[in-house]
C-alpha cells in the first residue's frame, strides 16, 4: 500500500545505493545513497568510469574486464572494494548487484545495487545474536503487535504455558488468562504501546493448561520501534514467580508469626487473674490470627480442687472464662462448641455458650478428645456443602487447642477462621499450641497465686482478731496494711484481749522480717501473748516470759541459750555468738503490752523496743507517751519496765507499728511527727479551709473508724516497705452506776452481808433474773474467802456487756477446783461456781489475791444455767 511515512523496514538498518551503467561503460545515473555509500557526488560520478573512480590501481585490470562481461547481459553479485576516505582504512568493500538492462534505444546497459558489507555483517550478527537471547533465554520472551496480538514467543515461554510455540502467532491476553487478569494485561499492553513508558514487574495470576494450581507471574513491558522510530509492538519478559511468592508468603508468614509470639510474650500474663489472662490470650488472637476465639478452663481447678473429677477423660465440667469476636457483636456457637440444649447430648435444641457459663462437651465431640489426648485437632467446617451460619459469616475450619501447663490440661481454646480466610495449616496449629501454652502456664500461675493467696489470707485473719473488737470501757477500731501485696501476710499483729474483771489488754507487736516465715513467728507469738494474759499477769511478766518464749523459737529443740546469742549479736548489729553470719533462724520482734482497768481509768504499759504509743487527752495535743522501750523480744536477758497513766474519759491512744511512721522517703522522728499532727485536733484545727483540711478536722472529730482512715490517709502509707497495723481506743469508763464496790469485814456474818448487798444492787440496776444466781455464787466465794483467806474481804460487782463478780481477800493461796467425793460433806462449792456461771477464775493481786466470776446479762431469748439441774448434775 502506497504511504508516505518512512519505510520502516531493513533498509532503515543497511545503507543501498543504486547507480546505473550506460552502454559505454560510465556512470549514468548516480543516487543519494550512493554519494552517501561512496563519497562522491553525482557531479564526481556521473561520466565516469566506474573501475577509475572506486577501485584501487593494483585492481583495475580485473574489474575492467568484469565490467565488460556485464555489458555483455550477464548478472554478477560479489564484493568490490572501493575507496572510501570515510572508511577507517581509506577503503572499504561493497557487495553489487548488477542486473543488465536496455536503453530506451536497444542498447545494452546495467543497473547497479551497492550494499556495505560491513553494515550486512552488523546486521548478521545482531539478528544471531537477538536469535539467541530469545531462543536461549530460561526466561519467558513475547512479542506484541500493534494489534495488541502475538507475534512471536521463545520456547521458555512455550515451554512454561504448556503448547507449542507456533500456536501463540496471533494470539491475544484473552487467550491466555482468566478474563479479570486478562483485562489487566491487556490494559497495561495498550497503555505502554501509547505512551512509550516501560512497564516493570507487573504480577499476573493465571493457570497453565493441565494445571488447576494457580501460577504467579512478573511481567515486564515495554515498546519497541523500527529504526525510523517508528512503534512496531510492544516486547515483554515474563517470569514465573509462584515459588518465590509462596517462599515470600511463607516467610511473611513466619514473621507474622513471630510478630504474633513477641506481642503474646508482651500481653499474656501481665496480672495474676485467670480471667484476665484468658482475655489478654483472645485480645492477641484475634483478628490477626483467627475470627473468632474462646477459652473454658476447668471448673474444678477454678474452684481450687487439685483433680475435678473428669479431668482425665475430659468429661469435667468446664466454664467459658472468656470470648471474642471480629465478626459478631456477642457470642455465637461456633465450631465444635455446640452443645445440646438438653441435659442430654443428643437432644435439643443448640445454643451459644454464655462467657460464665459451665457446661461439659459430649465424650466423643472434637473438644472433648482434645481435651483428653492434650493434643490439637483442626475441625473443619460442616461438611455436605452446607456451612454454619454465623449471621453473615460462615465458619471455614476450628482449631481446638487443649492448654497444657506442667503436663497438666487446665482447659481448652478454640479458633476459629470464617469463609475468606485461609483454612489453619501445620504453622498456625503449632502457633496456635504456641500461644495456648503460654497462656496455660499464666493461667496456671494465676491459679496456683489464687490458691496460695487464699490461704495466705486464711492464715493472716487467724492471726488477727475477728471482726470488730470490743472491750468495756473502751471503743475500739483497727487496721492491717501488708506491705506484700503479693501474700497479704507478714510479722505485724494486734490483739484485744479481754481480762477479767472488765479489764482489756492491748496489745501491737511486730516479728522483724516479712513474708509467710514472718507470720508464722508472728502467729507463735501473738498465741503465746493471749497464754500469758489469760494467767492475768503484769504487762512487765507479760513481755519478760515472751522473750523467753522469742527466744527459743529460733534454736534447735526450743533451746533458749542457742538462739539468745544470735539474737543478742543481731539486736547489735554484729554476727552469733559462733561468729557466722547466718542469723536466718533468729526470731526478733518489738511489742507494746497494755491493759485497761475501766474501773479505776488506768492503764499499764510495757514496751519490747516498739514505738511508743501516742496519747491524745480531751482539749490537749498529742504527745508520745513515755514509756521505757526495753531491748526487743529474742535477745532476752534484759529486764521490762512499765507505768501506769490515768486516762480521762474521752482519751485517744493509738498503738501502731513501725511501718506507718518509717520509710525511705522520710526518717522515724519524721515519721512520728506526723503522726502526731495527723492526730493532733489543734493542728488540725489550724489547718487550711481546703476539703482535704475540713476532711481533717472532721475525721478527728468523728468516730474511731473515721480517725483510722485520716491516719492512712495522711501519712504515706503506700511506700510497700513494711506491714503497716494501726490499733486505736477511746476511753470510755464505766460509769460509778455500774460499780458496786463493798469492804466486808472477816467474820461468818459478812456471807449474808454480801448476799443481800448482791441482790439490792442487781434490784436496782434491774437484774432480777440473775440474783438468785448470784446471791448463791457470791455465798460460795465470801465463803472460801472466810475459810481459806486472810485479812478484810471486799466484794466489787461490775456491769457492762456481762455482769463480773469479784471477791478480794489477803490470802495467798489460789483456789483450785476439784471433784469432790459422794461422800465428802464440803469441795463442791467451786464446782458450782464453774456450773453456773459462764466463766471464773483467780488473779493475784499486789495484797493477795481475787476470785471473780462472770454471768451473761439476760436478753429475753435465752436464760442461763438452771440452778437445779446444776446441783443435780454435781451427784
Amino acid at each position: 500500500m502506497w504511504q508516505s511515512s518512512s519505510p520502516g523496514s531493513i533498509y532503515d538498518y543497511i545503507r543501498v545505493a543504486s547507480f546505473s551503467l550506460g552502454p559505454d561503460g560510465r556512470i549514468a545515473q548516480w543516487s543519494r545513497r550512493a554519494t552517501e555509500l561512496l563519497g562522491l557526488t553525482a557531479e564526481q560520478a556521473i561520466g565516469r568510469d566506474p573501475v577509475e573512480a572506486f577501485v584501487p590501481p593494483e585492481l583495475r585490470e580485473a574489474s575492467r574486464r568484469r565490467v565488460a562481461d556485464i555489458l555483455d547481459g550477464r548478472e554478477w553479485t560479489g564484493l568490490v572494494p572501493y575507496h572510501n576516505p570515510q572508511a577507517p582504512h581509506g577503503h572499504g568493500i561493497a557487495e553489487v548487484y548488477v542486473m543488465p538492462s536496455e536503453t530506451e534505444h536497444g542498447e545494452r546497459s546495467a543497473l547497479c545495487i551497492a550494499v556495505d558489507v560491513t553494515a550486512l555483517r552488523g546486521l548478521e550478527t545482531d539478528l544471531a545474536a537477538s536469535q539467541a537471547v530469545f531462543g536461549q533465554s530460561p526466561l519467558g520472551f513475547f512479542l506484541f503487535g500493534t494489534d495488541l496480538r502475538m507475534l512471536r514467543v521463545n520456547e521458555r515461554f512455550a515451554t512454561v504455558f504448556g503448547r507449542p510455540a507456533e500456536t501463540y502467532r496471533g494470539a491475544s491476553a484473552y487467550d491466555l488468562l482468566p478474563r479479570g487478569e486478562a483485562d489487566r494485561l491487556a490494559a497495561a499492553l495498550r497503555q505502554v504501546l501509547d505512551s512509550g513508558q516501560a512497564l516493570t514487574d507487573m504480577p499476573i495470576v493465571g493457570t497453565v493448561p493441565g494445571n488447576p494450581e494457580r501460577r504467579r507471574w512478573s511481567v515486564s513491558l515495554y515498546r519497541l520501534h523500527s529504526g525510523s522510530g517508528r512503534p512496531i509492538g510492544v516486547a515483554g519478559l515474563a517470569t514465573d514467580v509462584t515459588g518465590r511468592r509462596r517462599a515470600e508468603q511463607e516467610a511473611a508468614g513466619v514473621r507474622r508469626n513471630l510478630a504474633l509470639l513477641n506481642e503474646a510474650g508482651a500481653r499474656i500474663g501481665t496480672s495474676l487473674d485467670l480471667e484476665t489472662t484468658a482475655r489478654e490470650l483472645l485480645d492477641v488472637a484475634v483478628p490477626q490470627f483467627c475470627d473468632l476465639a474462646s477459652v473454658d478452663l476447668y471448673q474444678g481447678l477454678l474452684s481450687g480442687d487439685e483433680t475435678p473429677p473428669g479431668l482425665a477423660d475430659g468429661s469435667a465440667e468446664l466454664r467459658r472464662v472468656a470470648f471474642a469476636s471480629a465478626v459478631s457483636d456477642g457470642p455465637v456457637a461456633f465450631g465444635d462448641s455446640y452443645r445440646a440444649g438438653g441435659d442430654d447430648d443428643t437432644g435439643g435444641a443448640t445454643k451459644p455458650i454464655q462467657v460464665g457459663e459451665v457446661h461439659r462437651y459430649p465424650f466423643n465431640s472434637s473438644c472433648a478428645v482434645a481435651l483428653r489426648t492434650a493434643r490439637a485437632r483442626v475441625v473443619p467446617g460442616p461438611g455436605g456443602g452446607e456451612s454454619l451460619e454465623l449471621g453473615s459469616t460462615m465458619l471455614q475450619s476450628t482449631l481446638v487447642v487443649p492448654m497444657v501447663a506442667r503436663d497438666t490440661v487446665v482447659g481448652l481454646a478454640q479458633f476459629s477462621r470464617t469463609k475468606g480466610s485461609e483454612p489453619f495449616g501445620e504453622r498456625d496449629t503449632a502457633l496456635a499450641v504456641e500461644l495456648a501454652a503460654r497462656a496455660a502456664v499464666s493461667i496456671d500461675n494465676a491459679r496456683l497465686y489464687r490458691r496460695e493467696h487464699e490461704r495466705a489470707l486464711i492464715l493472716q485473719r487467724s492471726l488477727l482478731p475477728p471482726g470488730d473488737p470490743e472491750a468495756a470501757g473502751l471503743d475500739i477500731a483497727c487496721r492491717y496494711l501488708p506491705g506484700n501485696a503479693a501474700t497479704e501476710v507478714g510479722g505485724d499483729w494486734f490483739d484485744v484481749i479481754e481480762l477479767p474483771g472488765h479489764r482489756t489488754a492491748l496489745v501491737v507487736g511486730d516479728v522483724m522480717g516479712r513474708g509467710l516465715r514472718a507470720a508464722v513467728a508472728m502467729g507463735e507469738l501473738r498465741t503465746a501473748v493471749r497464754t500469758l494474759a489469760l494467767l492475768d499477769l503484769e504487762p512487765a511478766e507479760v513481755l519478760s516470759a515472751l522473750d523467753e518464749i522469742a527466744s527459743g523459737l529460733g534454736a534447735p529443740g526450743g533451746s533458749h541459750g542457742g538462739g539468745r546469742a544470735g539474737s543478742r549479736a543481731l539486736a547489735r548489729g554484729g554476727k552469733a555468738a559462733d561468729g557466722s553470719s547466718d542469723l536466718s533462724e533468729v526470731y526478733l520482734a518489738t511489742c507494746v503490752y497494755a491493759v485497761y482497768d475501766p474501773v479505776t481509768r488506768r492503764c499499764t504499759f510495757a514496751n519490747a523496743g516498739h514505738p511508743p504509743p501516742v496519747l491524745v487527752e480531751p482539749g490537749e495535743p498529742a504527745l508520745l507517751m513515755e514509756v521505757p522501750p526495753g531491748m526487743p523480744l529474742g535477745v532476752g536477758g534484759e529486764p521490762f519496765e512499765e507505768i501506769e497513766v490515768e486516762l480521762p474519759d474521752g482519751a485517744l491512744l493509738a498503738l501502731y507499728t513501725d511501718g506507718l511512721v518509717e520509710s525511705r522517703d522520710h526518717t522515724l522522728d519524721e515519721g512520728l511527727q506526723a503522726l502526731r499532727a495527723a492526730l493532733d485536733p489543734q493542728e488540725t484545727a489550724d489547718t487550711p479551709d481546703t476539703p482535704a483540711g475540713a476532711a481533717g478536722r472532721k475525721a478527728v472529730a468523728g468516730s474511731l473508724e473515721d480517725v483510722c482512715d485520716h491516719v492512712l490517709s495522711t501519712l504515706d502509707t503506700h511506700h510497700g516497705e513494711d506491714d503497716i497495723a494501726l490499733l486505736m481506743a477511746r476511753v470510755q469508763g464505766l460509769s460509778a452506776d455500774s460499780v458496786g464496790d463493798w469492804q466486808l469485814p472477816s467474820e461468818p456474818k459478812s456471807v449474808g452481808r454480801a448476799r443481800e448487798l448482791a441482790r439490792a444492787q442487781l434490784e436496782s440496776w434491774g437484774m432480777d433474773e440473775l440474783a438468785d444466781t448470784t446471791e448463791l455464787l457470791v455465798s460460795e466465794l465470801v465463803t472460801n474467802a472466810l475459810r481459806y483467806g486472810e485479812g478484810e474481804i471486799r466484794l466489787r460487782l461490775l456491769l457492762d456487756r456481762t455482769l463480773v463478780c469479784e471477791v478480794w481477800d489477803g490470802g495467798l493461796v489460789q483456789p483450785r477446783r476439784r471433784r469432790a467425793r459422794d461422800t465428802d460433806e464440803g469441795g463442791r462449792g467451786l464446782q458450782l461456781v464453774g456450773l453456773l456461771s459462764a466463766g471464773w477464775g483467780s488473779r493475784r493481786t499486789p495484797h493477795g489475791k481475787t476470785v471473780w466470776f462472770e454471768l451473761p446479762l439476760p436478753d429475753g431469748s435465752s436464760s442461763g444455767p438452771d440452778s437445779v439441774e446444776a446441783l443435780l448434775s454435781m451427784w
